[in-house]
């Protein structure tokens, strides 16, 4: 993020007493990304998958973190398993629930620092958020800047752990992904080691 648009997202949150709030989106399909594991010298272990055609399991997260205030995350999930009709992703109004939950959650207005997704510019989106201005700041990251969102450091811990895990079907990534994401909520310490890891900071 550029440091002038840090420093009036700062200002806003400062003035309004409100939270800034990160959010990012992630997908794990059947094939398991690569990790680290332990094998026999010389031999390579290799885990056979069945990856094609298995459907994907979508995640949007949101870490959010207020001076004074235990840092959070809260997230969705959705799972894609190929049916006729099923959607395959999120869509802005998902986007619109999980900003409004985060709100309830939160117990106070948001300062929303995201990417320049389509679904984040779409009309209903943006009409949402004019109506909702009173408590809802919007601002955008460049174009490719994973390395500015600490929620692409949550999403890099949740697949680390299933890096190993040879999943029979969809349910067991869900289930694997969930108990990940699970156990990083009420470690508050990871939450703001994903920020710290970025080079942002919230106080002056």
């Amino acid at each position: 993020m550029e440091e002038g648009d840090l420093a009036a997202g700062k200002s806003i949150a400062a003035e309004r007493g409100a939270w800034i709030v990160f959010e990012d989106e992630a997908g794990q399909s059947m094939t398991p990304p690569r990790a680290r594991t332990w094998g026999r010298i010389g031999q390579t272990p290799v885990v056979r998958v069945r990856g094609r055609g298995s459907g994907r399991v979508s995640m949007a997260g949101m870490t959010c973190y207020k001076p004074g205030e235990r840092s959070r995350l809260i997230y969705s999930i959705r799972e894609y398993r190929g049916r006729k009709g099923e959607p395959k992703g999120f869509g802005w109004r998902d986007f619109r629930d999980l900003i409004v939950r985060a709100r309830i959650q939160l117990g106070g207005p948001i300062v929303l620092v995201w990417d320049n997704l389509r679904l984040h510019l779409t009309a209903g989106m943006r009409e949402f958020i004019e109506t909702n201005a009173e408590w809802l700041t919007v601002f955008h990251l460049p174009t490719y800047a994973p390395d500015l969102n600490p929620q692409e450091g949550i999403w890099s811990l949740v697949k680390r752990e299933i890096g190993n895990l040879a999943a029979g079907d969809l349910t067991q990534i869900t289930r694997a992904v969930k108990r990940r994401l699970k156990r990083i909520q009420y470690r508050p310490e990871l939450v703001d080691g994903c920020l710290a890891t970025t080079g942002l900071t919230l106080e002056d």
